[in-house]
């Protein structure tokens, strides 16, 4: 049965990179995104070759079974074209491609995927992700090493550990397949947008209720507003709905809308990396398929990252005390300068320091106590040493005493 709902696809190059290596197509049952890797030419020819082989799927099926097995053969086959074109072209050696793939079949949605590509299932105001991220990220993040937000920033939230590339001819496929219902709204996404548009944003984009080319508009909007150092790719699905259904040409998005689709003019040779043999860098590289043992090596970086964090912290930390101490100290030696005319119980005493105190540590200790008897002084100056009197040297304190002497032998 030929799907009944309404459906956009849109791409766009971002603010950063010089071309889109992204591709995207939505038909009358099938919608793929695919996120190209590899250098210029490299991502272009997977992304396309990808798109180019899936759209022979886009027809109605029988079974969910059926479907399943067609997405799987035909990203086998994309494999083994990838692999072969290399072999023609030996400098697109490297290159690599996500496919996020669904299938409408009846009340179900057939699903493939392979990378950091999504798709999100809008429904009832609940915007869920339904596809895991194929990443080395990912992997720490379920294994509990980091949390879903400290993967947004890490310094490897790009390395994909799943691709499909130029070296496996059997990809391993994520494949799974839910049931949907009217109402129901699919987002398929390169990481363009959903590594710099957070969830609760894509989600109340999504609840507007606006028409899916609309809300895809309302979405690219939103990642270039935020920088789009990356390519973005939108395809959104609506499962019936209050929009009119369109029908007719299917719609193909980015590299895979050249019209001379993977005949790219061939590139000078590049210097091999240590991962692949004649692998050329990319313009701005973000994703690569780790050769085997890879991730160990890329956990024990990350163990090593968090413990120079760690140490950093520590560091920081013994720093900004010995300072505060430091101040302190200094502060403390300079009230040591200071004194002031005050009682004990019964007699004038000289203090040396300030007349505060620092929670219970007082600043100032008794330095010479004169003897002279509080009950031999005139009212006006016992009120007066009992509230203190400042001094700006011993040499002064010792004055004041003395005045205070002469006034108690007066009043004597």
């Amino acid at each position: 049965m030929v799907f009944q709902g309404s459906s956009t696809a849109i791409s766009h190059t971002g603010k950063v990179r010089s071309n889109n290596q992204d591709s995207g197509y939505s038909g009358s049952n099938l919608f793929v995104v695919a996120d190209g890797m590899g250098g210029h030419a490299g991502g272009d020819v997977a992304s396309s070759l990808a798109i180019t082989r899936l759209e022979r799927l886009d027809q109605p099926y029988e079974t969910t079974s059926e479907a399943e097995l067609a997405l799987r053969d035909a990203i086998s086959d994309a494999a083994v074209e990838l692999i072969d074109t290399v072999h023609v072209r030996p400098e697109l050696a490297g290159m690599g491609t996500t496919v996020s793939a669904l299938i409408m079949v009846d009340d179900y949605a057939v699903i493939a995927h392979i990378g950091d590509s999504r798709i999100y299932l809008f429904r009832d105001g609940t915007l869920t992700q339904i596809t895991t991220d194929h990443t080395f990220v990912q992997r720490l993040v379920d294994s509990g090493r980091i949390t879903p937000e400290e993967a947004r920033y890490h310094p490897r939230r790009s390395v994909l550990m799943r691709v499909l590339g130029d070296m496996d001819p059997d990809p391993e496929l994520d494949t799974f397949i839910m049931p949907t219902q009217p109402g129901d709204r699919w987002l398929l996404c390169s990481d363009g947008l959903s590594g710099v548009v957070d969830d609760p944003h894509t989600s109340k984009a999504l609840g507007l209720g606006l028409a899916p080319g609309r809300t895809a508009d309302n979405l690219l909007k939103q990642a270039l507003d935020a920088g789009a150092p990356d390519n973005v790719t939108i395809v959104i699905v609506d499962v019936g709905g209050q929009h009119p259904v369109f029908s007719g040409t299917p719609t193909i998005v980015g590299s895979a809308s050249n019209p001379v689709g993977v005949e790219v003019p061939a590139a000078a040779p590049r210097r091999s990396s240590w991962l692949h043999p004649n692998r050329q860098a990319a313009n701005e590289p973000t994703h690569y398929e780790p050769a085997a043992g890879f991730l160990e090596e890329l956990i024990e970086e990350d163990r090593r990252r968090s413990r120079r964090r760690r140490i950093g912290w520590i560091t920081g930390l013994v720093l900004v005390l010995v300072i505060i101490t430091g101040v302190l100290w200094i502060g403390y030696q300079w009230t040591q300068t200071r004194y002031f005319v005050g009682t004990d119980e019964d007699t004038v005493v000289i203090y040396r320091g300030v007349q505060q105190s620092i929670g219970p540590i007082s600043l100032s200790t008794p330095y010479e106590d004169t003897e002279i008897p509080l009950t031999s002084l005139s009212e006006f100056a016992r009120s007066t040493v009992e509230q203190t009197i400042s001094a700006s040297s011993l040499t002064d304190a010792r004055r004041i005493v003395s005045s205070i002497s002469d006034t108690a032998e007066g009043g004597g």
